[in-house]
């Protein structure tokens, strides 16, 4: 593998994956969003997975919450006295990032499989800032590699190098695995250890997704905040009117012309009918979705996502 290959654009090294630290600085999971964000809800956090604990008993001030009042503390000292809490710290994230035969494809900027790198390195560092336990499980066709959530530099680091590594490991030459279940078993597996509290972030194009995907995805986010980072490529949105595109299918590659009329209009609407497929499938799991193409930056798209300034706008 050259250097150029190495430009974060078809492969990603570990040592763009650790520098990506500033620029996850000014994003946040828990800031406070503007409304209409897809993170924007009620709780403090825009995250409902924190839960509270205790902090102390103290006389009641009025605009206090009246579900918080001490009966009994209030009865003892013949004054209302309420409960006060403090939000939970050093909460648990699972980062899960995609590099299947599927993700290897890109027309723009850059590979699907180089963009979600990127996206779960991006998504670490913001929990990692946060004060949080950041772990994951990085899935390729057929291998799954897992790391604990913990709150250390060195463990987000394991994730970052397991991520790297599986970028690298795709080849052209590799066998395409569509079809399979891959990514049920690795929401599978997400399931055991998320029992409840846990930030999910699923870095995918989820492909193969499917009724048993919509099923888990559910499960997940029942007790858990899950968010849905959906890869795609503008080639799905938009075939070009002339040129070649080469699609690959198994080890089996072929290169269409897609200028002629009974090549551009089939592979268009299969394209954009996974797509839609996809879309429709993620809806229906109330999860919510970001969008990010192969066309742009990752941490620009995903400041956007966020709701954050973009260039001193919403």
């Amino acid at each position: 593998m050259n250097t150029q290959e190495l430009d974060g654009l078809v492969y990603v090294s570990l040592k763009q994956l650790m520098s990506l630290e500033f620029k996850a600085r000014d994003l946040s999971f828990t800031a406070r969003q503007p409304q209409g964000s897809i993170l924007a809800g009620n709780h403090a956090s825009r995250l409902r997975g924190r839960g509270l604990n205790f902090d102390e008993l103290r006389r009641y001030q009025p605009g206090d919450d009246l579900r918080h009042l001490d009966w009994r503390a209030s009865l003892r000292t013949g004054k209302p006295v309420v409960r006060t809490f403090t939000e939970e710290r050093d909460r648990p994230a699972l980062i899960l990032v995609d590099q299947r035969m599927s993700m290897f494809f890109g027309s723009q900027r850059s590979f699907k499989s180089a963009l979600a790198a990127e996206l779960g390195a991006l998504a670490a560092w913001m929990v990692f800032n946060a004060g949080d336990r950041v772990g994951g499980l990085v899935f390729d066709d057929r291998n799954i590699d897992s790391v604990a959530p913990l709150r250390s530099r060195k463990r987000l680091e394991a994730l970052c190098t397991r991520i790297a590594r599986q970028n690298q490991a795709l080849s052209a030459r590799n066998p395409d695995h569509e079809g399979e279940d891959q990514l049920d078993k690795v929401l599978q597996r997400t399931l055991a250890v998320a029992r409840h509290d846990h930030l999910i972030c699923i870095i995918s194009d989820f492909a193969g997704a499917g009724p048993r995907t919509l099923q888990l995805m559910r499960q997940l986010s029942a007790h858990n905040d899950v968010i849905a980072m959906q890869v795609y490529d503008p080639l799905a949105l938009k075939l070009p009117n002339n040129g070649q595109v080469l699609v690959t299918q198994g080890q089996l590659q072929v290169e269409l012309a897609v200028g002629q009329r009974q090549v551009h209009q089939p592979l268009g609407d299969f394209l954009s009918g996974r797509l839609k497929d996809v879309a429709t499938l993620l809806r229906r799991s109330r999860v919510p979705v970001m969008m990010f193409s192969t066309a742009l930056a990752a941490h620009e798209q995903l400041r956007a996502e966020l709701g954050k300034l973009v260039g001193g706008r919403r």
